[in-house]
């Protein structure tokens, strides 16, 4: 009896590491932030925050990020998720307490007034960006899409369908536009037996079905954990 209760429990252990293993050596290129170049000394930033990338569409479609190139499945954003993900983020660049910070509210009210000027009709993103950075005398500027925000069907233990979200961020450089840093999270919620190489999403909601918003701030999180400045150092 002690044998048999020995061997099994050296077969769960061994399943463990296997997993284990699988896990820590599995890198998601999907949601992987990327850094462009070594970062510059960096100690004021405007936030601009997040837009939804198709503010008015009713369905799903494929485009390219404004900023990075990366495609997306995009699909309609709700305003309200849009600046809870926004707040989110500056408070807690806030709460690091590392740089000089310019809200979303401010530079979003610069980002429209330039948008909206005849003489800046048809502006690519990037030099509207610079241009809200150079205003302020930033070293950056922190702004993102937010493509798509498929809320679960269901409850915590059961779905129809799972919730859905994808988003990026960049670090954009005021004096030449180059990209300073950037990063994505893309993923739909899948259970544990369907994909084993994301057991860290499934420990971070804790074995539960999320909500479209907590899986979104898992990965926000997870971004701005891994961005060079501000947060880490």
């Amino acid at each position: 009896m002690k044998k048999k209760y020995l061997k099994k429990s050296g077969a769960f252990i061994w399943l463990y590491i296997c997993l284990f293993l699988i896990f820590g050596c599995h890198t998601s290129k999907t949601n992987a932030p990327h850094a462009e170049s070594t970062s510059p000394e960096i100690t004021k930033i405007v936030v601009v925050g997040f837009r939804a990338a198709l503010p008015h569409a009713e369905q799903t479609d494929t485009i390219m990020s404004p900023l990075s190139g990366s495609v997306f499945i995009a699909g309609p954003v709700p305003q309200d998720a849009v600046e809870k993900i926004t707040d989110r983020l500056f408070n807690r660049l806030v709460a690091a307490k590392k740089c000089e910070l310019v809200s979303p509210g401010q530079a979003q009210g610069l980002y429209s007034s330039i948008v909206d000027s005849d003489e800046n009709v048809g502006m690519r993103v990037l030099k509207l960006l610079q241009k809200v950075g150079s205003h302020f005398g930033a070293d950056a500027v922190l702004a993102g899409y937010i493509y798509r925000w498929q809320e679960r069907e269901g409850s915590d233990y059961a779905v129809n369908r799972a919730a859905s979200v994808a988003f990026d961020l960049h670090l954009v450089c005021p004096a030449d536009g180059s990209i300073i840093w950037r990063g994505k999270f893309d993923k739909t919620q899948r259970s544990l037996t369907e994909n084993l190489l994301d057991m860290k999403t499934f420990f971070q909601g804790k074995g539960q079905w999320m909500t479209a918003e907590k899986l979104a701030l898992i990965g926000l999180n997870n971004l701005l954990n891994e961005m060079p400045i501000c947060i880490n150092n």
